[in-house]
């Protein structure tokens, strides 16, 4: 730990990277730093449209890339470390914000209080820890993201893991993704087929609150 964050441990980057550093042949589709996400605008903390990762987390994914690679596919990643403030400003949205302009495309079929009872937002989220990130794959072969059967961010049961009412395709493409990142040391979730948090994640009980810049790693 840097001695300037030994108050503020929280506050604290020396144990995160870029994570294009590390894998400098991912693809990153940042949304929550961009206007295309389930509340509308730029979420509070994501200064810059970059990947943040534990050292230990992002040295997990280079290998998941690794394999991914010989079969054919890259990753796209669409969110990675999250600041607690971005976590902070879901909750407020969900509580106090009566702007549902994103419902039909992200949660057509709930209501957005139910976002939370149903699993789809947490008030304390793995994101921020560090080693959870939201990602999918890419065809080599057409350039295009690989078919799971529910875009990323739907929150929805067709967004399940295990969820039958998609085509086998669909579905096998979603078992290529999560029997690589288990076998990896990532764990999946039981109602996102795009989150994986890494099991031995360093900071298991440590909620970060710096933003996501490139500039405060250097800092």
């Amino acid at each position: 730990m840097r001695t300037e964050y030994r108050n503020n441990p929280a506050m604290d980057p020396s144990g995160f990277v870029l994570l294009s550093d590390l894998v400098p042949n991912i693809i990153q589709e940042i949304r929550y730093f961009s206007t295309y996400n389930f509340i509308g605008e730029r979420i509070d903390g994501y200064e810059e449209p970059c990947a943040l990762l534990t050292i230990e987390a992002a040295r997990a994914l280079k290998a998941v890339v690794n394999e991914l690679f010989v079969q054919g596919y890259r990753i796209k990643v669409f969110d990675a470390y999250r600041p607690a403030c971005a976590v902070r400003h879901f909750v407020l949205w969900g509580i106090e914000d009566q702007d549902i302009r994103m419902k039909p495309y992200f949660y057509p079929d709930l209501q957005k209080q139910e976002l939370f009872a149903k699993g789809y937002i947490a008030k304390q989220s793995s994101h921020s820890r560090g080693s959870t990130i939201d990602l999918t794959l890419l065809d080599m072969k057409t350039g295009k993201e690989v078919d799971m059967g529910s875009p990323f961010d739907l929150f929805d049961e067709r967004s399940h893991p295990d969820y039958k009412g998609i085509t086998d395709e669909q579905y096998d493409n979603r078992m290529i993704l999560q029997r690589v990142m288990t076998r990896n040391g990532f764990m999946p979730i039981d109602c996102e087929w795009w989150h994986f948090t890494l099991k031995d994640e360093p900071y298991p009980d440590t909620y970060f609150e710096f933003p996501v810049s490139s500039q405060y790693l250097k800092r």
